[in-house]
């Protein structure tokens, strides 16, 4: 009886974990894709805003160089107007430069916050490199990455904590040990294969976004031959451990630029 009742409670938190996930559901306002997502856009805005301060804090804090963060902010805010984006969606974006000189990364939170370091803007080299790295992290937040992935997560929690009750064996309670740490494996790896494709997207976000603000999306090519250069040493750079490498990263780039302009990129943009 013992048995059947943990089951049974077991079964009841993966249903309803399940129909919140699946059941879920909201209709990005800018590629009209249906999302599993459970977050609001200001909920999105205040979790960015909220989390921004101790993320600063991680690489010293805001740059105390006003010229560096005046280009990055103007960059920033050409790539949201000139494609419409702060019409688009209700986010509240706002470009950061960070004083960290040594680690090369950009990320964004969700609802807007977007971050690049002096460690990875000193690699750039030109303006439209600057667009192409930030029109990625724009796409981060365009496609509502972070909200996915705090939905996956609380969908492989919540499927985690069902399949632990149901195995559980009070006769033998390393059972429920071992099939906890296989499911949290499973999960892992579920939350890394989204963090491919949300690369992927992102990538395809700034092959669109940087030529509408005047700037030649072939740019991000080079920023990743930077990175892989850069990797090459004993030190890989922290963009490529916060951006999971999906492959033949340039490859996909070279087809997503190609497929965006079949004649060719044209004539004008920014390099």
């Amino acid at each position: 009886m013992r048995l059947n009742f943990r089951f049974i409670i077991a079964l009841v938190i993966a249903a309803v974990t399940l129909f919140g996930y699946f059941f879920n559901t909201s209709t990005n306002p800018v590629t009209g894709e249906k999302q599993h997502v459970n977050m609001t856009a200001a909920q999105e805005i205040a979790l960015g805003v909220q989390a921004a301060p101790e993320m600063e804090q991680q690489y010293g804090g805001e740059s105390a160089d006003p010229r560096a963060t005046a280009a990055v902010q103007q960059v920033g805010q050409q790539i949201v107007k000139a494609n419409g984006l702060d019409q688009k969606t209700e986010y509240r974006y706002q470009f950061h430069l960070l004083a960290d000189d040594q680690t090369i990364n950009a990320f964004a939170l969700p609802g807007g916050q977007v971050f690049i370091t002096q460690g990875l803007l000193k690699n750039l080299t030109t303006e439209a490199q600057l667009a192409g790295v930030l029109a990625h992290e724009v796409g981060h937040v365009v496609g509502r990455h972070s909200a996915e992935q705090v939905a996956q997560s609380q969908l492989t929690q919540g499927l985690t904590g069902a399949a632990a009750i149901a195995s559980y064996d009070p006769n033998n309670p390393g059972s429920s040990v071992a099939r906890a740490a296989a499911a949290a494996m499973i999960a892992k790896l579920v939350t890394l294969r989204y963090g491919r494709n949300d690369e992927l997207e992102a990538d395809d976000f700034a092959v669109k976004l940087t030529p509408r603000a005047g700037y030649d999306p072939s740019a991000m090519i080079n920023v990743m031959q930077m990175l892989d250069r850069q990797g090459g040493g004993s030190r890989q750079p922290e963009f490529l451990s916060t951006h999971p490498n999906p492959g033949n990263r340039i490859e996909e780039l070279q087809k997503d630029i190609q497929q965006q302009f079949p004649q060719g990129v044209p004539a004008g943009l920014k390099k």
